[in-house]
């Protein structure tokens, strides 16, 4: 079940990017509303909620500053893309709006990490704005990188050598399109369709390229990209809430009260060693961090936190630092990414990808190592609370933070 759960969420996030198609470029496009930081951010949102992966949006944006666009007006970007990513843990908490108490703790978890980065976000913005920090800061850090420094790197990505033989078989899309429209590029502008095609042009023993999809694609009863979107989102969400209920029931019904309350005790305990409980946090962060980096995905890690918390079992206290990790863990595929991107802007590349990085540490440093700070944990728990009550605001918070807001800033 938690295999079909990792499923779901990458069908999910493919069915975003085909609804999202050319628009994803559109954002892209207007080099005088990409100077407005604040534009800079919501589009970096935007985007984000399109293709559901911050990891694929950084490498966009990466991507794009390679090809010659500004470090400076790139930076407001990549703190949107940091808060897009928690839409997912938020869709994954409403499967659990049936239980008011299980909602309650699976929205809270879901919405400190959201709080964390929109607060991050507006600070960092305002700071940039005023000081040019980050700018400076990752441009002294890779004065003395070019070329000859460059060494091949790949990703980790241990999940999607698991769970590839199901979504390939149902789903393939084409990632040279995608970031092609994304920056405007003329080689692309003519493509229609995110799905792979010319499947069956190659060789009859490669198989490579033959996928359930493609027989709705232009190679086949070409039904039109909205209608596979849609096609593909319902059966995302349909996996999604029938993993969510199930893997719920089946923790409820394996976990006893007093096995359950043995668990919760052991997850969310301290270090049981006098003057060192301080660090179970940042022991925590470094577990979240190497998850994430083993998964290549913040998203799969986060949301898989968010049932566990409605059942109980990981404290919203526990949930945060593990999400803050997780931030962490998502820098490795944009750092990797501009180094794999090389060309005569390898530097300004490989700066944006720091820029990632120092965006959420100098979060970290304002919103953990002082209790009293911690306030996406207090906002958390408030919104966590009213949804509980009014279960109608959960959908109306969604809407509002991720699609209607950042529209309404480009007017």
């Amino acid at each position: 079940m938690p295999f079909l759960f990792i499923c779901s969420l990458s069908f999910l996030s493919d069915s975003f990017r085909i609804l999202g198609g050319k628009n994803i470029g559109a954002l892209f496009s207007n080099s005088e509303l990409l100077k407005n930081p604040v534009v800079g951010v919501m589009i970096g949102v935007m985007v984000t909620v399109l293709v559901q992966s911050s990891s694929t949006s950084t490498s966009i944006i990466v991507g794009l500053v390679s090809a010659g666009a500004p470090v400076k007006t790139a930076i407001p970007m990549i703190m949107g893309a940091n808060i897009g990513t928690s839409v997912t843990n938020i869709i994954v908490a409403l499967t659990q709006a049936s239980d008011r108490e299980q909602f309650r703790k699976a929205f809270a978890c879901a919405n400190v990490h959201d709080m964390f980065n929109w607060l991050s976000a507006f600070i960092l913005v305002i700071i940039e704005c005023l000081t040019g920090y980050l700018e400076t800061l990752t441009g002294k850090l890779v004065e003395n990188i070019g070329a000859d420094n460059v060494t091949d790197v790949k990703n980790p990505d241990f999940l999607k050598a698991l769970t590839k033989p199901v979504t390939k078989a149902l789903v393939q899309l084409d990632k040279d399109v995608l970031k092609g429209w994304a920056q405007n590029s003329p080689e692309f502008e003519n493509a229609t369709t995110l799905l792979r095609t010319e499947c069956y042009q190659q060789s009859l023993g490669d198989q490579s390229c033959k996928f359930l999809f493609a027989y709705l694609g232009p190679e086949g009863f070409n039904i039109g990209e909205t209608y596979i979107g849609i096609i593909l989102l319902a059966i995302s969400l349909c996996m999604l809430c029938g993993c969510l209920i199930g893997m719920v029931k089946i923790l409820n019904s394996l976990l006893g009260s007093k096995v359950k309350g043995i668990i919760e005790n052991v997850i969310n305990a301290d270090i049981p060693v006098q003057g060192l409980g301080w660090l179970t946090g940042y022991l925590a962060m470094v577990l979240g961090a190497i998850m994430t980096i083993l998964v290549q995905s913040s998203s799969v890690f986060t949301s898989t936190l968010t049932p566990l918390a409605g059942a109980g079992l990981v404290s919203l206290e526990r949930a945060y630092p593990l999400t803050l990790g997780s931030n962490l863990g998502t820098t490795t595929t944009s750092i990797l990414a501009s180094f794999a991107a090389g060309g005569d802007n390898l530097q300004a590349a490989v700066q944006i990808s720091l820029v990632h990085l120092f965006f959420n540490l100098t979060g970290i440093l304002m919103f953990y190592p002082v209790p009293c700070m911690r306030w996406p944990i207090s906002i958390a728990r408030v919104l966590g609370n009213t949804t509980s009550q009014y279960r109608w605001f959960a959908l109306l918070y969604l809407c509002f933070m991720f699609l209607i807001f950042p529209i309404s800033l480009f007017g």
